[in-house]
């Protein structure tokens, strides 16, 4: 049976290389290096961030959280590094870095790992692929540049990574897409299955202008499929693309929304419009005067 302290490990190799002790219990910064071990208690303005780290963007309320659980509880898993002379630079674990700057740590635990210049980057992805920290864009971009620098195959590099050969596939087809709608995939303004449908159009002008509509009338990535095979056909045969049904998404469609609409007109006395956006939208009442806006007003209070 597991001892109940023992900590899981986070993949086949990060979690034998930082075990921690019996008590789970982190060395304070007034102990020595611990060489049996491999952990050992350094500035923290010794330590660097790696300009090769897969991953850009940080969630600054997740990184006060983290600080406020280190101030707590202190850094339950080193830094892995790399000594580069008068500092060392991280491998993985940037964010525990970062948070525990934070939190006001004036040493941290790390763990020193002698690695080549060219296995640096595979280390920092697959921690972070093992995390899910990276983005999709920031996953693809690695994966890019681990098949560029290495000249290893797709299938490789699948092995590597314990990924599927066609998850590495589809993630690299997220490159393809126009800068602003790679910037609106990373801020999770839009699916990566919104993505992949939008990778189906072949103008780059198609695909952002496209990608403005699902952010502004929160289409669903089925909508966004029937779009897009509207605008193919309407490029391979000719023909103007079949127009979207604004109310498809509504419960009973455009015959209920007109029947509701009826409805109001006869209890206002004064047009209304109820007009879709998606699954949302909203509803236009006409008035010609103050009086007519007070009694409005009333009726609908009432």
């Amino acid at each position: 049976m597991t001892p109940p302290n023992k900590r899981k490990a986070l993949g086949k190799g990060l979690g034998a290389l930082i075990p921690q002790k019996k008590n789970g219990a982190i060395p304070s910064k007034a102990e020595p290096a611990d060489k049996k071990r491999g952990v050992m208690s350094v500035p923290i303005e010794d330590v660097r961030p790696n300009r090769q780290q897969p991953r850009k963007a940080f969630d600054d309320a997740a990184l006060l959280e983290l600080a406020e659980s280190i101030k707590t509880h202190g850094l339950m898993q080193p830094v892995l590094v790399r000594s580069r002379g008068n500092h060392f630079e991280i491998i993985a674990g940037e964010r525990r870095w970062r948070a525990s700057q934070r939190a006001g740590l004036k040493a941290i635990e790390v763990v020193v790992k002698d690695l080549a210049e060219e296995d640096v980057f595979e280390w920092a992805l697959i921690e972070n692929i093992q995390r899910e920290d990276l983005n999709p864009i920031e996953e693809a971009e690695a994966y890019r540049r681990l098949l560029d620098g290495t000249k290893m195959t797709q299938e490789q590099l699948s092995h590597r990574v314990a990924k599927d050969r066609s998850t590495i596939a589809n993630a690299l087809r997220l490159l393809k897409l126009p800068e602003e709608v790679r910037r609106q995939v990373i801020a999770g303004a839009i699916s990566m299955g919104h993505a992949r449908a939008l990778l189906s159009l072949e103008s780059a002008d198609h695909m952002v202008k496209m990608a403005r509509d699902v952010v502004k009338r929160g289409l669903s990535v089925r909508e966004v499929e029937r779009m897009v095979r509207a605008l193919r056909k309407a490029a391979e045969g000719g023909d103007k693309p079949e127009a979207v049904d604004p109310y498809g998404s509504l419960p009973g469609g455009k015959p209920a929304v007109e029947r509701v609409t009826h409805e109001l007109v006869r209890s206002l006395g004064t047009k209304v419009r109820i007009v879709p956006h998606g699954k949302r939208g909203k509803i236009e009442i006409d008035f010609a005067s103050a009086d007519e806006l007070n009694r409005l007003i009333g009726h609908l209070r009432g």
